[in-house]
């Protein structure tokens, strides 16, 4: 047996260690009499197929599931647990994923002139979703940081924030202090107006 036949026996083991517990894959195991990892590679298989064929515009369906069901599990993980390095490796995924959207919109032509572009377009959103190969954080540093860095000043925009915050608070005490003042001029100016007109009907 070869070393990379070996080392794929190895990650399929880790893989029925790592999910014994999991419900759905122990009672398919139960049906098919197949180890969980045969039956998770074989369905990956087919989806990658599925991919390549493209049967009915199938491809664009099931690269987008990649796109968002996989890092929304992940976030829902990330959400749950207590530190911040799971959020901010989701985080940038979802800033590089809206860059790539936003291309990819203006750039319908490449769906057509690419050959198997759906699969490809997986390939490389699987690439930025695993924290394991980082892909994220170097297409963000590489290509997003360098073309946004100079528009955006997080400190800035924080110290605007709080200025405006100062600004509409001032303006509402001023306006709330305006207002009372008001009704008790008015309230004042009434009472005076009773008072003196009671007065007069008494003489």
């Amino acid at each position: 047996m070869s070393e990379f036949q070996k080392s794929i026996q190895q990650q399929l083991k880790q893989f029925d260690s790592r999910y014994a517990n999991n419900k759905i894959l122990q009672q398919l195991e139960a049906r098919t009499n197949i180890p969980k990892s045969y039956i998770v590679f074989g369905l990956v298989i087919v989806y990658f197929l599925l991919l390549l064929a493209n049967i009915g515009g199938i491809g664009e369906i099931l690269a987008n599931i990649v796109g968002f069901a996989l890092p929304a599990y992940l976030s829902l993980i990330a959400l749950k647990t207590p530190g911040s390095a799971d959020d901010t490796q989701l985080l940038t995924y979802w800033v590089v994923y809206a860059f790539f959207s936003v291309i990819e919109f203006w750039s319908v032509a490449l769906t057509y002139l690419i050959p198997f572009y759906w699969f490809i377009k997986t390939i490389f959103l699987v690439y930025i979703a695993l924290p394991q190969t980082g892909g994220a954080n170097m297409i963000y540093k590489k290509v997003i940081d360098p073309a946004t860095s100079k528009y955006i000043n997080a400190k800035a925009g924080v110290s605007d924030i709080k200025q405006s915050v100062h600004e509409a608070a001032q303006t509402a005490s001023h306006n709330a202090s305006a207002a009372v003042n008001q009704a008790a001029s008015a309230a004042t100016s009434g009472f005076s107006a009773q008072a003196a007109q009671a007065t007069h009907q008494q003489f």
